[in-house]
């Protein structure tokens, strides 16, 4: 199989996986009002806390210091309740933050960012000329599969772009089958089938970066959580643009309505 094929086969098995945050009710519930307790529980019935509370709040310390190291246009995987994007936003860059969940698109733009329901595995705009990729609090983990989603990133980024990806507090490098439940409560009902999800460390993500072609552009540690910075080693194309601000919704508007325009708020 070519690595053209088996990148393909790896986008169609993760965006069911990726679908499942859209259905999934306690993830909605949890970004409507803001808090928790929301965990991903794998199937032995491990629990991981997500941290609802930081994400529906404003931009922190640590995610401004993320934001600094951010160069052109930034495209954020999994923009959740989109902290970043409006911040982003707000210092007058061109951003735009990607989510399967309804309710995380509206909450972003509400915020004053802009914001697609779209899996990273679908077709994005300006693919090939984003300066930046951000994959924070977690999101290095879409699809439960890190080689397939770095050669994602890589496509969506110009030559020489960068990927900065926070990484599991610990050193680890697994995957799971997973699914959101809004309890501790082992009766608790889950939302949705278990879908795909990985968990990986720093050096772990280095490791399978640098055979990927990568080129590391640092790493840090910074409130508790550990970030990489991650050059892309794709060839430059004379054609490549970058992407404009009002050009990065417009032409996916034009194209599928329904689905690629940002939601706004009711």
């Amino acid at each position: 199989m070519t690595g053209a094929a088996r990148l393909d086969t790896s986008r169609r098995s993760a965006l069911p996986a990726a679908r499942a945050w859209e259905a999934s009710d306690p993830y909605a519930a949890a970004l409507r009002s803001g808090h928790g307790p929301l965990f991903l529980r794998r199937t032995d019935g491990w629990l991981l806390p997500l941290e609802v509370e930081r994400w529906c709040a404003r931009a922190d310390a640590v995610d401004l210091e993320v934001l600094d190291r951010c160069e052109g246009a930034v495209l954020d995987v999994g923009c959740g309740p989109g902290r970043l994007v409006a911040e982003l936003a707000a210092r007058g860059r061109t951003a735009l933050g990607i989510d399967v969940s309804e309710a995380a698109v509206t909450r972003t733009v509400r915020l004053g960012g802009q914001s697609l329901r779209r899996s990273v595995f679908e077709p994005l705009p300006g693919e090939g000329r984003w300066d930046t990729v951000l994959l924070m609090d977690g999101n290095v983990g879409i699809g439960g599969d890190p080689r397939a989603l770095l050669a994602r990133v890589a496509a969506l980024l110009a030559p020489g772009g960068l990927l900065i990806a926070e990484t599991a507090p610990v050193d680890v490098d697994e995957r799971a089958h997973v699914q959101l439940v809004g309890v501790t409560d082992a009766h608790a009902r889950a939302a949705g089938s278990p879908f795909p999800w990985a968990r990986i460390g720093t050096r772990a993500l280095l490791r399978r970066a640098g055979a990927a072609g990568w080129r590391s552009a640092g790493q840090w540690t910074s409130g508790g959580r550990r970030f990489v910075a991650l050059r892309s080693s794709r060839p430059a194309s004379s054609s490549a643009e970058p992407p404009n601000s009002t050009a990065v919704i417009s032409s996916q508007r034009a194209r599928k309505p329904s689905a690629d325009s940002p939601v706004t708020p009711a």
